[in-house]
């Protein structure tokens, strides 16, 4: 099995550099198992919507093709599953992926208001550490 890093996804997606997306394509189409780890993931959200200005659906729906390649391997992948539904409903993707890898808590903290107003509609425990 082979790992992968961030900029090798985000050539695999974007192709703006015509080698190194032939290479992506070679490792991540290739006979060995990719692994992708879950903070890969987060920084491939964040490339692409930050420094690509991809729309949140077409980012999802990049990460969505890049979990499902049939050779790959992802890290937690019920954790990055939740968070991609979550995603999906309005929430930050580096947010949804907190909550998601934190199955044990009852209950996630924050000061961030955004963050449990749209967990909020989500339907995930998030709740202001203001009111402590």
């Amino acid at each position: 099995m082979i790992a992968v890093d961030t900029n090798v996804l985000v050539r695999y997606v974007t192709n703006d550099d015509a080698e190194q997306a032939r290479r992506a394509l070679a490792l991540l189409g290739g006979e060995d198992g990719v692994f992708v780890a879950k903070t890969v993931l987060l920084e491939t959200e964040w490339v692409l919507r930050a420094v690509y200005a991809l729309a949140p659906e077409a980012v999802r729906k990049a990460l969505l093709h890049i979990c499902g390649l049939p050779n790959l391997a992802v890290e937690d992948e019920r954790a990055v599953n939740h968070a991609l539904d979550a995603y999906e409903h309005g929430l930050d993707f580096a947010d949804a992926l907190h909550c998601a890898s934190s199955p044990g808590a009852e209950i996630f903290y924050t000061f961030d208001e955004k963050f449990v107003r749209d967990a909020a509609k989500c339907g995930l425990a998030v709740k202001s550490a203001h009111s402590i």
